[in-house]
């Protein structure tokens, strides 16, 4: 018992200290008026790679915008059967990117670095559509064939592979097997946080007992996830109708109060550059909330969106590059935009002292009394529930590559997600969600690891894009 005990412990201490590497500050800069600025490993990681990948694509958030839009509107299917179309592979990567992050993850940066939090969100989504682009289009160049699924597989676990086996015939990579876990593990975290925020949200708002409410989300969720190719026709269905009611919403709630939008942006602007927080020591703070969560909301970078845009049937891998980067203009834009100045239009003698969902909900039911409150439980399962299945799409290719191709591993993480999802709508375990912290971490790192040596085949194939593009050749659509 005592050695069981030390073994725990020593388990324990071990997982504390990666959590710290990877998210604790590392490095602390001083800043004026003694404020100091906190860099944590990934934002050392993701800066940098963002900025070289922004420069590398030749600036291509800014240059390719209108080419982003103009893909996305094609209607275009997929060629082959049980294939999926480059915008309903960006679909699957939105439907996780427009999650928990986008409501209370904006809110917990606001609440912690100011509205001047929401400027750098939005500079990070510019470096991190760069990255986006990157990772979207090395899935496509690295895809397989899809046995079980029909379609295409791919993502970080195979371009990984395939740099780091040199042209050897072994079965695995120690990195790719090792990006392929963390994914996994990070997942299983997501799935009971998801849990435990609806049945939160709806014990809030309507007084719901949470053990009817996570009955019946599991339920429902199972029957979509253990069904072979139900995900996608859900999805399709789900995600658009939850952006645009969320976007619609603040664009009413911005009409109804545009008397106060100048002074909001220029709070924003103003608090940015810290020529408030500065005074009161709290500039790194503003910097560094909205950095952090402009990073890890769009998740450019942690290898979870290329698990879709592999599968994508698309005509040429920048193109499904391209898609995957303006996913980081939907998700932090628009939608992280969307929180934003649903709390920031709010009085602040009103939410004053509020943080997490008490701030959200607070903000709306001042915007559209009772009905706000319902109306952020409601979209709150709508992007949770969408983050869920969207994950166990992604899962496929990382349970294939460590398993093989055979249903009973597929069933298993499945079933595996749905308890964690019952069990997190039941009670919190914060040490499953830290676990998941840690996944998406080291997913990060190991995804990376890859993207930066490989990063001109991507740049190669936007090249080869724009050139047949400028030429007017038919084979660029």
């Amino acid at each position: 018992m005592i050695f069981l005990d030390m073994l725990r412990q020593l388990f324990m201490n071990i997982f504390h200290t990666i959590f710290f590497i990877l998210w604790g500050d590392l490095i602390t800069i001083p800043l004026p008026g003694g404020s100091s600025l906190g860099l944590s490993l990934l934002v050392l990681i993701l800066i940098p790679s963002g900025i070289y990948f922004t420069i590398r694509t030749r600036f291509l958030p800014f240059r390719l915008f209108p080419e982003m839009l103009r893909i996305t509107i094609e209607n275009k299917s997929a060629s082959q059967k049980d294939a999926i179309s480059g915008v309903q592979a960006l679909i699957v990567s939105t439907a996780t990117r427009v999650g928990m992050g986008n409501l209370v993850g904006v809110v917990a940066a606001i609440s912690a670095g100011g509205a001047g939090s929401v400027f750098w969100m939005w500079l990070i989504a510019l470096l991190g559509s760069s990255t986006a682009f990157i990772e979207g289009t090395l899935a496509q160049l690295y895809k397989e064939k899809d046995p079980l699924y029909g379609g295409y597989r791919g993502g970080p676990a195979y371009y990984i592979h395939k740099l780091f086996i040199k042209g050897s015939k072994r079965r695995y990579s120690v990195i790719a097997v090792l990006f392929a876990l963390s994914g996994l593990l990070c997942w299983c975290g997501i799935s009971q946080v998801i849990g435990n925020s609806v049945s939160s949200a709806f014990e809030n708002a309507f007084h719901i007992p949470p053990l009817y409410t996570t009955i019946v989300l599991t339920a429902v969720a199972a029957v979509i996830v253990l069904r072979k190719n139900a995900t996608i026709k859900v999805l399709d269905i789900i995600v658009p109708i939850m952006a645009s009611c969320y976007f619609l919403i603040t664009v009413f709630i911005i009409i109804k109060n545009a008397a106060l939008l100048p002074g909001v942006l220029e709070q924003i602007f103003t608090e940015a550059f810290g020529l408030r927080q500065a005074a009161a020591g709290g500039f790194g703070a503003v910097i560094m909330n909205g950095a952090k969560r402009g990073l890890f909301s769009n998740e450019a970078g942690s290898g979870s969106a290329p698990c879709a845009a592999a599968a994508a049937d698309i005509s040429r891998p920048a193109k499904e590059g391209l898609l995957q980067a303006f996913g980081v203009f939907i998700d932090t834009l628009v939608i992280c935009s969307c929180s934003a100045m649903i709390l920031l239009l709010a009085p602040a003698e009103l939410t004053n002292g509020l943080d997490g969902m008490d701030l959200l909900q607070t903000s709306m039911q001042y915007h559209l009394g009772d009905w706000g409150v319902i109306f952020i439980a409601a979209i709150l399962w709508l992007f949770s529930f969408s983050t869920f299945i969207g994950i166990l799409f992604y899962a496929r290719s990382n349970v294939a590559y460590l398993f093989g191709d055979n249903w009973l591993s597929q069933t298993l993480y499945k079933v595996l997600d749905l308890i964690m999802l019952f069990i997190g709508g039941l009670s919190a375990y914060t040490f499953v969600w830290d676990l998941g912290d840690v996944g998406i971490g080291l997913m990060t790192i190991f995804n990376i690891m890859a993207l930066i040596p490989l990063a001109p085949q991507a740049v190669d194939s936007l090249r080869d894009y724009e050139k047949n593009k400028r030429s007017g050749s038919p084979k660029h659509n």
